[in-house]
């Protein structure tokens, strides 16, 4: 099987060793994605609605940059440093399907990158 990597810059870049999304078979990979502006490398300010907001939008570009919509998600995974801000972060994530939506799990996690409230990764398919 040959692997397909992606990036773009309007996505945050990796703050790893790792690649933005990768291609295998019908499926891609998109990494965890952090609540950080695109433009700048910065953490967004607010809370953890507007960091699941960012991570969002950094989820949908990476999409876009391999062909692909918010309908080509079948599952995302969210970490949150803090389960209380479940029911915001899930209104936040809501907002971003139209229709049906992917399988998903919720992660209340010790601690994430850059100190963030929210991390989302995704796998689609073509």
């Amino acid at each position: 099987m040959t692997l397909e990597f992606y990036s773009t810059k309007t996505a945050p870049e990796a703050v790893g060793p790792y690649n933005q999304a990768v291609k295998a078979g019908n499926l891609l990979f998109i990494s965890g994605q952090l609540p950080l502006d695109p433009a700048t490398g910065e953490m967004v300010k607010g809370d953890a609605g507007a960091q699941a907001k960012q991570c969002m939008k950094n989820v949908l570009a990476l999409l876009e940059a391999a062909k692909l919509s918010d309908k080509s998600i079948a599952k995302t995974t969210i970490y949150v440093s803090d389960l209380n801000d479940f029911n915001l972060v899930n209104e936040v994530y809501a907002s971003f399907f139209t229709g049906e939506y992917p399988a998903r799990a919720c992660i209340e996690v010790s601690g994430l990158p850059r100190g963030a409230d929210v991390e989302i990764e995704a796998i689609a398919c073509y």
